[in-house]
């Protein structure tokens, strides 16, 4: 069966607000200590039995009703208290066991590739912060090390920390299927595929899944300043973070972070059918104009100013004084996706800054001292 789009599953019933056998509000808990993998309190929850949007296992619907809805009601709030982020509580040798919770295919069918929406719960024992990664070890043997397990792949989280339901207890990933074809016979070659996203795009509500982390501290979303602004460059799966970035700003009832100032995402994917979120982002603009800008880059659909494909690189091209002013301000700019998006901007932004007289190599400087500058590629 084809996927559903996303405008035929959005007639899917979700919770919304405070209908809430999920968001436990009178629920009381020890401070934390994220050095101590227990923290996280103890008792039985039957989400299946109590959220009907996963048990058509439509999280993407969810996600993207609840954008349209008020600002939803999150728990357990103790996930504010901890001054520092949650790192590495889990490690490769001893990685904790999780549950896939659902599986959705997030792109449409010109599309090229395969993206998925992958529903993680940790039961609250994994706690972390927007902007953070987990490691995933796929199941069987490293082939490189016979007898040891694979290598551990880092992936983005694409959800706040409180998960797609707003209780602390899931994760949720951005994935894109590896696959490789043989570039002399043009068939696809099993046996060379993305041994991680395969084992991840594959699995079925239910199956367990060794994950380690979180980690990473550059794409930690500042929160000192809620008006400050927020440039956001992404390509592809690069949008992860964003997600939960863009879910606690305008989403998410967080009484410590009332978020009043600016966040502009730009992502670029291949065409319409890549992108990646759409809805959920749409809606944004539409609540929150003022505070909310988003550009999309399709590369096989849209010309850039000289006739040639429009790439990220271009759109920020087209917005360079304003983003430039925006950074003179005190504007953080973030860059997430394949590494090789980072030379076409770099030399797009080196460019603009001597069109403006200004030196670039000067300028990337001082935006990394004053950690306006943050990069995470793979």
């Amino acid at each position: 069966m084809a996927p559903l789009a996303l405008s035929q599953q959005m007639a899917a019933t979700v919770p919304v607000g405070n209908d809430l056998t999920l968001r436990r509000s009178a629920f009381k808990a020890p401070s934390l200590n994220f050095s101590n993998k227990s923290w996280a309190p103890v008792f039985t929850l039957d989400l299946k039995a109590n959220n009907s949007c996963l048990r058509s296992r439509q999280v993407i619907c969810m996600s993207v009703q609840q954008a349209s809805a008020p600002k939803v009601t999150v728990s357990p709030l103790e996930l504010e208290d901890a001054k520092e982020p949650p790192l590495n509580l889990y490690k490769p040798k001893e990685p904790y066991t999780a549950t896939i919770v659902s599986v959705e295919r997030l792109v449409g069918p010109k599309a090229p590739g395969e993206t998925c929406h992958i529903v993680i719960d940790h039961g609250g024992n994994v706690p972390y912060w927007e902007g953070q990664s987990y490691g995933v070890i796929p199941p069987g043997e490293n082939p490189k090390k016979p007898g040891a397990p694979h290598n551990v792949r880092l992936y983005s989280i694409a959800s706040t920390r409180y998960g797609d339901f707003f209780d602390g207890k899931t994760a949720s990933l951005c994935v894109r299927r590896a696959v490789y074809y043989d570039p002399e016979t043009g068939k696809e070659d099993p046996s060379k595929n993305g041994i991680c996203s395969n084992f991840l795009c594959n699995s079925k509500p239910g199956d367990k899944i060794q994950i380690t982390g979180p980690s990473g501290k550059i794409m930690l979303l500042p929160e000192d300043d809620p008006n400050a602004t927020h440039i956001m460059i992404a390509t592809g799966t690069g949008v992860a973070p964003f997600r939960g970035y863009l879910r606690r700003m305008f989403m998410e009832s967080v009484p410590t972070f009332k978020f009043g100032g600016l966040a502009w995402l730009f992502l670029g994917v291949a065409n319409s059918d890549s992108l990646l979120y759409d809805d959920e982002f749409s809606k944004y603009l539409k609540d929150h104009p003022n505070n909310f800008r988003y550009d999309r880059a399709l590369s096989r659909e849209q010309k850039n100013k000289n006739g040639g494909k429009m790439y990220v690189q271009d759109k920020i091209e087209e917005y360079s004084d304003e983003i430039f002013k925006l950074l003179d301000n005190g504007a953080h700019i973030y860059f997430c996706g394949l590494k090789g998006m980072m030379p076409g901007i770099q030399d797009t932004l080196k460019r603009v800054a001597e069109q403006r007289g200004e030196s670039w190599e000067e300028k990337l400087s001082q935006l990394k001292k004053n950690k306006q500058w943050h990069v995470e590629v793979y």
